[in-house]
């Protein structure tokens, strides 16, 4: 019969931005083309479906949804309306029920034949009118959703949604319940039950567990599917097969309905899989080659997907030709409440939430991602650029970047994603409980390169050689993958279609800085930490910071996805040594994307020249002293740069784009003692360098001299004890992203913290407010004003 037809498609029940008019569209094709035949309407951001559920739509609003529906059922989809009213409502309050009345026949007069009332993630308790009316408060809403199911003339498709929906937030248990054994025996036979399984989100769902809940509910429930839902954690992504969900449990479910990301296009391999794993249990042949393998329906979905990769769509999956605006999405989340069955999101994307989102309008427009990377030599040349906070004011890019990148090239322009990258893609944002061959690679080669760090230490015994090698050959392969990683963002950011583009990006850069500190980090460890028989030497202590076990191993099979934060991000991140610091790794993606690659590096020797000649611009465009620069074209750099890269260039690191370098933050470990060792050794190298010459001397230039002595003064013992170590911040005010300035710094935190540093400060100009602000969001104090120091100045640290 058509009212016991399997339904099975999708739910838009996420907290976050509701997709768009157009993007529901595109959803109804798909779902279309790939046999699914339900779509449920429930985004939790839409006011009037949650949190203004009384209040009916305007004639606007009934026009739209009108339009939704008819856009339905033209593709053979049966469209289900929910309401949330479970917030607020007094189920005793007539005035209530009528409201609601009021709400339904308003949709249902538009058109739409099928409903569910949801009670999800809301308060068990309730007011004192309902509990002198109701024995308990599943009776309560058990008595509101029976008399609705009538009032609307007993739907073939009703659902509801308990409260008690998942194993996990039963009490006791499931077969022990009194909430669900009330929902089983009062609730009307017809009316279809929601249930997501043993957990909010589940790894898999057993027949076992599912036979156990169908005979306390006295009916076969409805499964909404979080296995793809992301609102819970920002900086997670699902593209994935549907997986996990063995397609002989369709016997004892009425439908299943798959809750996915909120970003549309990330949804595309989940949905075709979820298709074909629908068809299969269509099939009546036995045969293995019939039975859904999630690893066939991948390959089948990538191959369909990189058609869609390529083609030239703009945000909103409007048509490149057509005459719509280019979007950006926000991706601002709010902080998480455990427990969800949808989880919870909260977008900034608009400054109000519109009452009614069916039409939401897409965020500000940009200028074509081509245009500004082609234009981006003529922005840096000729005209002021966005000053990164941490950089000085102004200089022109240091001449000798532009021959420094011939052959290098710039990563712009529309281009085709390939197959090996949509792969690597996937494989890095993959399934809330399991990684893909991608991410476990890089999990597992860099727990192992960091567990094994004292075979290429530079103050241990000596390594057997073909130790050596495998620890480098596998470092090679680690610093590939971290490159692919950056040509991906690259590629992504280029590629034609943006509509793709402004969903993944900030996933893609988040893993691509990830991906950039790692990197650098391993590069690093080859000769520059110190083994564990040093007496400054802390790798083996260091463990205690340094997370052991990757989420999977921390989730184990009882937890919920969000019990460990970030997905692979998150886990690179806990693997090294400033991991706990998660404003280090945590910010806001660029309102503008930009394809630039950028590499951060350990210092060589060979860099000095291209670091001496950037300083030496910034100095001029700030001083103006062309003067003695000219006469002495190395004083700057001798003054800002000299002293670390002679004495301590192992705490040295460079930031370069296809041009060259950009930027570098320098380290010193030990305070104390390297002040001792530049009034030693660096000083008188550097009077001797610049010796007085009579009349003809200049006098900024032994100002700058002066000004060296000065530098190596005193620091209070009590910033000492706790700030042991320094950095100093150098880059191009021409920067495009910001955020490799914070992944530089970070590069510098993690080598200082792997020696044994326990804290690290940073001085700074008063008037140098950008860079103050920078620095206190990435967790640095302020210690001190200059009172030690022969001149002002604001001293700040932070904790490692």
């Amino acid at each position: 019969m058509e009212e016991k037809r399997f339904l099975c498609g999708v739910v838009e029940g996420f907290y976050g931005r509701p997709w768009s008019m157009d993007q529901r569209k595109v959803l109804f094709q798909w779902m279309q083309r790939w046999g699914l035949n339900t779509y449920l309407y429930g985004p939790k951001d839409d006011l009037k479906h949650r949190l203004l559920w009384r209040e009916v739509y305007s004639p606007e609003e009934e026009a739209q949804l009108r339009t939704l529906i008819a856009e339905a059922q033209s593709k053979g989809l049966r469209f289900v309306y929910a309401l949330s009213p479970g917030q607020d409502i007094v189920f005793s309050s007539s005035c209530d029920l009528t409201l609601l009345k009021r709400k339904l026949k308003q949709v249902s007069d538009l058109g739409c034949q099928a409903f569910a009332i949801l009670f999800d993630d809301i308060d068990h308790s309730m007011c004192q009118a309902d509990s002198e009316a109701f024995t308990s408060f599943a009776h309560a809403q058990v008595t509101v959703t029976n008399e609705i199911y009538r009032f609307l003339g007993e739907p073939d498709v009703f659902l509801f949604c308990p409260t008690e929906y998942c194993g996990s937030l039963c009490s006791p248990s499931v077969s022990k319940s009194p909430y669900l054994q009330t929902i089983g025996e009062d609730l009307l036979p017809n009316i279809t039950v929601i249930w997501t399984g043993n957990k909010v989100i589940s790894r898999k769902l057993s027949l076992d567990c599912l036979a156990e809940v169908e005979t306390v509910l006295q009916r076969s429930p409805l499964i909404w599917d979080n296995l793809h839902a992301n609102d819970y954690d920002s900086r997670r992504l699902f593209l994935g097969p549907f997986k996990g969900r063995d397609p002989q449990i369709r016997s004892h479910l009425r439908g299943l309905l798959l809750n996915p990301n909120c970003e549309f296009e990330a949804n595309y391999i989940p949905l075709h899989t979820l298709g074909s794993w629908y068809r299969t249990g269509n099939e009546d042949l036995k045969d293995e080659e019939c039975e859904y393998c999630p690893d066939g329906a991948l390959t089948a979905a990538l191959r369909d997907w990189m058609e869609e990769l390529n083609q030239p769509l703009q945000a909103g999956r409007q048509s490149s030709r057509a005459d719509q605006r280019v979007s950006v999405s926000s991706h601002s989340k709010t902080p998480d409440r455990s427990g969800s069955r949808s989880t919870f999101r909260a977008s900034s994307a608009v400054a109000k939430l519109p009452v009614f989102p069916l039409d939401s309008s897409s965020p500000p427009s940009s200028p074509p991602m081509g245009k500004r990377e082609t234009d981006g030599e003529k922005e840096r040349t000729h005209q002021p650029a966005q000053q990164p906070p941490g950089s000085r004011p102004g200089a022109p890019a240091g001449g000798g970047r532009v021959q420094k990148a011939q052959g290098r090239g710039l990563c712009g322009g529309k281009g085709l994603l390939t197959e090996a990258q949509v792969r690597l893609l996937v494989g890095l944002h993959y399934l809330p409980h399991e990684h893909g061959s991608s991410a476990q690679k890089l999990l597992q080669d860099l727990t192992w390169l960091k567990t094994n760090c004292h075979l290429v230490s530079t103050s241990g015994k000596k390594s057997p050689p073909q130790k050596v090698d495998e620890w480098r050959g596998r470092a090679s392969r680690f610093l590939s993958l971290c490159e692919e990683i950056a040509q991906l963002h690259c590629s992504v950011v280029g590629g034609a279609n943006r509509a793709v583009l402004y969903d993944l990006y900030p996933y893609v850069w988040d893993l691509r800085n990830t991906a950039l500190v790692t990197k650098a980090f391993i590069s690093w460890l080859d000769g520059r930490v110190l083994s564990d028989s040093s007496s400054l030497g802390s790798w083996r202590n260091c463990f205690h910071w340094c997370g052991k076990t990757t989420g999977g191993d921390v989730l184990g099979v009882d937890s919920e996805p969000w019990v460990f934060k970030g997905g692979v991000s998150g886990e690179v991140q806990m693997l090294l040594p400033v991991g706990s610091s998660s404003e280090l790794f945590t910010h806001p993606p660029p309102l503008f994307p930009t394809s630039r690659l950028y590499n951060i590096r350990p210092y060589h020797n060979k860099d000095k020249v291209e670091l001496y000649r950037m300083v030496r611009q910034l100095h001029l465009r700030t001083q103006g002293d062309q003067e003695s620069s000219m006469a002495h074209p190395d004083i700057v750099g001798d003054r800002c740069l000299g002293p670390c890269l002679a004495l301590s260039p192992e705490y040295s690191f460079i930031l370069e784009d296809e041009l060259g370098v950009c930027g570098c933050v320098l380290g010193i470990l030990e305070v104390r003692s390297f002040a001792k060792r530049c009034q030693a050794s660096w000083i008188p190298a550097m009077r001797d360098k610049y010796p007085p010459k009579g009349n003809n001397a200049h006098a900024n230039t032994q100002d700058l001299v002066r000004l060296m002595e000065e530098d190596q003064g005193e620091y209070p013992d009590s910033l000492l004890y706790h700030f042991p170590s320094q950095l100093r911040l150098d880059a191009l005010p021409e920067l495009v992203d910001v955020s490799v300035s914070r992944t530089l710094i970070a590069a510098l935190l993690i080598a200082l913290k792997a020696n044994g540093s326990q804290g690290v400060f940073c001085e700074v100009q008063p008037t140098d407010h950008q860079r103050l602000e920078f620095l206190t969001k990435l967790g640095f104090l302020e210690i001190l004003r200059g009172e030690a120091r022969s001149r002002e100045g604001v001293v700040l640290g932070r904790l490692l």
